[in-house]
């Protein structure tokens, strides 16, 4: 009967055990696609701001234009 019950505790252990591993590896997983996406939304922003700035020079220059009509 001991035996049994060490068998039974070795694979409630052993469940345990893979149950971490496999939450760790998805921890961990997470955490790299959430930096991956934090960088490309940097990345997106940074294009917004450059596309924002082009789009201001070419009112202004539009605006220069207008005025000269």
């Amino acid at each position: 009967m001991d035996k049994n019950i060490g068998e039974q505790l070795n694979k409630a252990y052993e469940a345990y055990r893979q149950a971490c591993m496999d939450r760790d590896h998805a921890v961990k997983e997470l955490q790299q696609k959430t930096e991956n996406y934090m960088q490309q939304i940097r990345e997106q922003q940074e294009k917004i701001e450059l596309q924002n700035g082009v789009i201001a020079k070419l009112k202004s220059q539009l605006a220069a234009l207008n005025a000269n009509r």
